[in-house]
């Protein structure tokens, strides 16, 4: 699949400064293509973020569908609230839920995308029973909890496996990567199949945010 024509980028606002959320927001809108949000409990990883009430918040001042990864151990109890809160995309943890099917049926019942993400030791082929029904597949390239880490070079291989399942069904779903992503790991990340490039500190720590993205963009392509 010739993916060069149309990367997408979804700063993560885990990166972003929170005293000035909405600054950085403005920052990226014109060049992002989602805005994606990291929402940890400090139980299914080790880390707690934001959650319904930020998005509640920044939803009324920017038009980015939100991108919105639960890394959290119940998100069956979440799904709803985060919908409602103004999540376009929600991502949940394969590994978190007993029924994925019904995971999925959920999100779509309420007008939302539904994704799954894949945690670093779980085997990709977990998500290919579901993945005709999936709108996004999230490689995690990197263990989940914290930004600034570096790209896991084992990723690759699992984004090649990911590409194919979804080629051989002929699956539009959007094949997201998540960590450690900069100039020199998005063009990788991409040529294994990757449409979706998350990143947090290559564009919110970069003097230019919007430059940042158009650059991931180009040297992605």
């Amino acid at each position: 699949m010739d993916t060069s024509d149309s990367i997408k980028v979804a700063p993560s606002i885990l990166s972003a400064d929170f005293a000035c959320l909405l600054d950085d927001i403005r920052k990226i809108e014109k060049n992002a293509d989602y805005l994606h949000i990291d929402v940890m409990d400090g139980h299914y990883v080790p880390n707690i973020t934001f959650g319904i009430p930020v998005i509640r918040s920044i939803r009324p001042y920017t038009s980015l569908p939100f991108d919105v990864h639960l890394m959290v151990t119940n998100p069956m109890d979440l799904i709803d609230v985060f919908a409602q809160a103004g999540a376009d995309l929600i991502t949940v943890h394969i590994e978190t839920v007993d029924d994925p099917s019904e995971a999925i049926r959920r999100i779509h019942a309420l007008g939302k995308k539904a994704g799954f993400s894949i945690h670093p030791d779980t085997d990709v082929q977990a998500v290919s029973p579901y993945i005709k029904d999936l709108d996004l597949v999230l490689i995690m390239s990197v263990y989940p909890g914290f930004g600034g880490q570096v790209f896991l070079p084992e990723a690759l291989d699992r984004i090649r496996a990911v590409r194919n399942m979804l080629d051989e069904i002929g699956s539009v779903a959007l094949l997201s990567v998540d960590g450690g992503i900069s100039d020199r790991t998005a063009p990788l990340a991409v040529a294994a199949g990757a449409t979706l490039l998350v990143a947090g500190n290559a564009i919110f720590g970069a003097g230019d945010p919007a430059e940042a993205i158009r650059r991931l963009k180009e040297c992605a392509g």
